[in-house]
Formats: C-alpha cells, structure tokens, sequence
C-alpha cells in the first residue's frame, strides 16, 4: 500500500503524463514508469504497471482524435493490428531479460530518437494520399511500438512519432495521431499478457491511467493549436531527460 502523502504526487504526475499523451501520442510510459521506479517497484513491476497506466490514457485521446474525424481509419487500423500482435509477441520476453538491460534498451532508444524528430510542413490533401499510400512502411513501425510496449512497458509513442516524423517524412500532427492509435493497441496486448502471467500492479496502473485519461482528452482536442516545432522540441527534450535517468538506473542495477 502506498502512503497517503504519495496520492497527491500520482495525481498530479498523472495529469501531467496524460496532457502530455494527448499532445504528443505517447501514452504516457515515458513518465508512468520513471514514476513507479521512484515508489520502489522493481523494473519488471514498474514497467508492466506503466502498461495498465497507457490504456486508458491512449484510449482518451485516440476517442478525441476519433471524433474530430482527423484520423486516416486505413493506415490507422494497419498500424493498431500489426502493434497489437507486436506486443503479445514480445511480451512474454520481457520477464526472462535482466532489469538493468530493460533500462539500457530504454536509454538507447531514448538517444536514438532524440536527434531523429524534426520540424516539417504540415501536409496537403495530396501528401495526406502519400501517407496512406506508407500503410506498409507504417504497420513495420506499429510492430516497433508494439515490441517497446511488450517488452519495455512504453506505450511505443515516442518510439513511432520520431519514427515517423523522421525517415517516413510524416508531419507531426498526423504522426502524433497515428501513434495514439498503435499506443492503445499495444499497450492493451502488453496488458493481456501481463495479466496472464500475474505481473505489475493493475489496480495502480488504472487509478493513475484514469487520471491521466482526463488531461489526454482536454489536450488531444487542442492539439492543432500547438505548434510543429513546440511538438518537435518538446518530443526532444523528454527523450534526452529519460535517455539520463534510464541509463543512471541502468548502471545502479548493474553495479549494486
């Protein structure tokens, strides 16, 4: 049981990762697990917890972008398949890999895509037909986010929005869309797997994935509001700050 005095710390923090989620189509994993290795969950618990955390936090934004009828229904169900099935077959990896190179694969993956999100046109009507046209090239990246999802316990949002961004030249504000809908499917199959095999804390993971999905909603309706490159620089950062703290966590558990 957690003490009183940390209830208000995880509602807060939720709210912060679920504004976050609906702005940038990350789920919320990146902060959701940090925040349970600071209450004391070993890796493995801290990381199957974050996934019952991104499921309803994704599932607020990606019913937001549903409504506002700004997401591509093709290209966004290839990607939800091929994540979803990513995850439940990475998933039952994660619990036989060592805490400490979960993290590392964590750090590496933060660096990575730290320098591979960049600033670009928002798109016509002609390069929204070039978007669907990537269903592919798209659906490999939903396998990606469903493998960090399966075995890292990130909903797999800042892996695919770079990703996208990045080499698949996809503006930001349809990426971060698209990615919503890989982050809910794969967060929910790391989650089935999870359950069967008894690890993480659901009860915890869903109270803070409830309060996270308040702010996902209010801020995945505003997300065109906001800027390409306040997303891109906000994307950057948060990925080079969890880049340090997974690697200094990764070294902790490799030297004690």
């Amino acid at each position: 049981m957690l003490p009183w005095w940390d209830i208000p710390l995880l509602i807060g923090l939720g709210l912060l990762a679920g504004g976050l989620a609906g702005l940038l189509g990350i789920g919320g994993g990146l902060i959701f697990a940090p925040l349970l290795l600071w209450l004391d969950l070993p890796p493995h618990q801290a990381l199957a917890t974050s996934s019952f955390a991104i499921v309803p936090t994704a599932l607020a934004g990606l019913v937001s972008h549903l409504r506002s009828g700004s997401l591509p229904v093709r290209t966004g169900v290839a990607i939800g398949v091929s994540a979803f099935g990513s995850a439940l077959l990475f998933g039952g990896l994660a619990g036989v890999v060592s805490g400490w190179i979960l993290l590392a694969m964590q750090t590496l993956i933060y660096v990575v895509l730290a320098f591979a999100v960049r600033v670009r046109e928002e798109e016509t009507p002609e390069e929204v037909e070039e978007t669907n046209g990537q269903v592919g090239l798209l659906a490999g990246v939903g396998c990606i986010a469903g493998w960090t999802a399966g075995m890292l316990g990130l909903g797999g949002g800042l892996v695919m929005v770079p990703l996208m961004n990045g080499p698949l030249g996809v503006p930001i504000h349809r990426a971060v869309r698209l990615s919503t809908v890989a982050v809910f499917c794969s967060a929910t199959a790391a989650s089935l797997q999870f359950l069967h095999e008894g690890r993480g804390v659901p009860w915890m993971g869903l109270v803070l994935g409830g309060v996270a999905a308040l702010a996902a909603q209010w801020s995945a309706s505003r997300l065109d509001r906001f800027d390409a490159v306040v997303l891109v620089r906000l994307l950057r950062g948060l990925a080079i700050v969890l880049a340090l703290d997974s690697c200094r966590r990764a070294l902790h558990l490799l030297l004690v």
